[in-house]
């Protein structure tokens, strides 16, 4: 028989545990910094038992059923967030936007778009179809080293460089999914992310086409009408247009009959096929979808800073891509550009604090896995007939 009862068990856990994980860990990364670990898996554990407890999950609940009051009046406004005044408004503010930010705050929007292309792609595969891809990073290295290698040694131009890219990559993953797609859950995941790691060693050691270490400059930049992109306004501009037919191709796709497939394939699998899907074909199609727009986008990226190198296209790359789309709702095309946009802009604001913005970004990752699982703007919900 137990001399400790089960709430004095709880306590002394949420005690005893982030001790001895600051103690096993102060021999190898000092004392200060097992003390920062200790009290980051006491933030944890507390976090959990909060999530836990019968009185807090009450008030959580009470809060909701609140917030359901104003669901009614945000549906009645709804229609004013998308009128065409509202999006015309929204579209001269991104135009003129330029004029009044220099060229630091231009690049960080530069990259929010290319995150948001990323993370609108990545959606396809696992928001939409319910694929785990933790390799993604691969085909946005794919493009952008095809366009790289292809403007340094055989001078192609950067407008039939992004269709190049993007079909190349594609079939890249028509290879790679005709086997690795009868795979399902964590079988998936492990082996994309064995595909991330493997692409990333080749860049690193394929010294004669991919330059290595070293990776390869002086590629080609878009010319447009005999007038060369060169400055970060330039970029800006071309980056919103490529958002904006990425956005219009992603709610045509998740409209249409092949979108409602690909969702009751991420619902279930097994009763999808059932009911007469293809569901083998309507994967490696979502997967070659999802990876072509990665390939594009990596043309841009190779053309935007006219040199790749394998440091630019780490798991750490894949990871945080994935963490937009959960961050802002998977299967939501409006969540997912909020997630990119949160993702990229933050840590900005935050550069002062960098020491702490991871911290700061793992405990609200915690804090929405625990509080609010389908993300900031929710899951699509389409039902399938």
């Amino acid at each position: 028989m137990s001399l400790l009862s089960e709430p004095v068990k709880k306590y002394v856990g949420t005690f005893f545990i982030p001790l001895w994980a600051g103690l096993l860990t102060s021999p190898f990364v000092g004392v200060k910094n097992a003390a920062q670990i200790a009290l980051i898996t006491a933030s944890v554990m507390i976090l959990w038992r909060l999530s836990r407890n019968e009185s807090v999950t009450a008030i959580s609940r009470s809060i909701t059923q609140k917030f359901s009051v104003f669901k009614s009046a945000s549906s009645a406004l709804s229609k004013y967030y998308y009128s065409p005044i509202a999006l015309a408004c929204f579209v001269v503010l991104l135009l003129i936007l330029p004029f009044s930010l220099n060229n630091y705050y231009l690049d960080i929007m530069t990259l929010t778009g290319i995150y948001i292309v990323l993370a609108l792609g990545l959606n396809l595969i696992v928001g939409q179809t319910g694929l785990l891809n933790l390799g993604y990073v691969a085909f946005y290295a794919i493009g952008a080293y095809t366009y790289a290698i292809l403007s340094t040694t055989h001078n192609l131009s950067f407008w039939p460089g992004l269709a190049v890219g993007a079909m190349f990559t594609a079939g890249f993953a028509v290879l790679l999914g005709l086997p690795i797609l009868r795979l399902r859950g964590d079988y998936f995941a492990i082996v994309t992310l064995g595909l991330g790691e493997i692409t990333r060693i080749i860049l690193n050691n394929w010294d004669s086409m991919t330059g290595g270490p070293n990776g390869i400059s002086m590629i080609g930049r878009p010319v447009i009408a005999g007038y060369t992109l060169h400055n970060t306004r330039d970029f800006y501009y071309l980056i919103l247009v490529i958002v904006a037919i990425t956005v219009f191709a992603m709610y045509r796709l998740a409209s249409s009959r092949i979108g409602r497939a690909w969702i009751a394939i991420r619902e279930d699998e097994t009763a999808a096929e059932a009911m007469g899907i293809d569901t083998y074909k309507l994967k490696l199609l979502a997967f070659v979808l999802g990876s072509a727009w990665a390939g594009m986008i990596g043309v841009f990226f190779a053309a935007k800073m006219a040199f790749v190198s394998p440091e630019s296209f780490t798991f750490i790359e894949s990871v945080m891509i994935l963490c937009m789309v959960v961050l802002g709702g998977m299967g939501s095309i409006p969540g997912v550009i909020l997630g990119a946009v949160l993702l990229t802009i933050i840590p900005e604001v935050f550069r002062d604090f960098q020491d702490y913005r991871m911290l700061a970004f793992g405990a609200a990752l915690i804090a929405m896995m625990v509080f609010r699982p389908q993300g900031l703007l929710g899951v699509v919900k389409v039902n399938v007939k």
